[in-house]
């Protein structure tokens, strides 16, 4: 006899789960049989990411396949891609040269090219299975290349890229260990480690960002409001013209620097 809709919430609400009503009907509606329902229940509660047991996470009104040791998708970073639509359907007269570094799934790749028709997608990750699962998102749609952070883009893409979202990772290395199990558990370190201070790889992607961007182009990274302040510091070291766009709904910092239309940040 299959798990019932109250036998399934009563495990995970054993599990901690919070919103076990919730996770109870998504799982109730993706298994195909009630063997694979048990699978699935017994995999979240032993603390498997709900989407890693889906195999998908809702992003931007998209679902995003996501595998096991993949980073998730965060909602909060749909503030970051409703900025970057934004800016590309303000400035730009044809379809935009769009950049995802540190792609992940590809959620945020996939949630831009379906807000702006006929943009130019690259998008970029230097983990091969999160490579893997963001040609599925992606499809035809972009190109997507595996290696760290520019280094796999054509050279071709060089002073073109209208919007470059790099969504890097932040977390400081000693506070890793601080994070919830789903991610620290399940999620690649690589995703989630920003180096000392949680502001390493950003550095390292603004230090080739001019050159990348285009005339008028725009650096789009989500980072936590402590960091924003010296984050910013750095933005305008290499001479992008930064500023911070907050969203108290979903928690989320994104900070937005654009590269002057003479080349510089002026």
């Amino acid at each position: 006899m299959p798990p019932s809709y109250a036998h399934v919430v009563t495990a995970l609400r054993s599990a901690g789960c919070v919103f076990a009503e919730d996770e109870a009907r998504l799982l109730l509606t993706a298994a195909r049989t009630p063997a694979e329902l048990t699978a699935m229940v017994d995999r979240r509660a032993a603390g498997r990411p709900l989407e890693h047991v889906l195999g998908w996470a809702e992003f931007s009104g998209l679902r995003i396949a996501v595998e096991p040791g993949v980073f998730v998708p965060r909602r909060r970073t749909e503030f970051l891609v409703g900025q970057a639509v934004g800016l590309a359907l303000a400035v730009a007269s044809e379809a935009p040269v769009v950049v995802d570094l540190c792609c992940g799934s590809g959620a945020v790749g996939a949630a831009l090219v379906a807000s702006l028709p006929g943009a130019e997608l690259h998008a970029a990750d230097i983990d091969p299975v999160a490579v893997r699962c963001a040609r599925r998102n992606v499809g035809e749609r972009g190109r997507v290349y595996e290696g760290d952070l520019f280094g796999p883009l054509p050279r071709g893409l060089r002073g073109r890229i209208g919007i470059l979202a790099a969504n890097v990772p932040y977390v400081p290395s000693g506070e890793v260990g601080l994070l919830p199990p789903e991610a620290r558990d399940h999620e690649p370190l690589v995703a989630l480690d920003g180096g000392g201070d949680g502001l390493d790889v950003l550095r390292r992607v603004l230090a080739e960002a001019p050159e990348w961007l285009a005339p008028g182009g725009s650096l789009l990274v989500e980072t936590s409001e402590r960091q924003a302040g010296p984050a910013v510091e750095l933005f305008a070291e290499v001479g992008l013209i930064p500023r911070i766009e907050t969203s108290e709904d979903l928690h989320a910092n994104v900070i937005i620097g654009r590269r002057g239309l003479g080349g510089g940040g002026a």
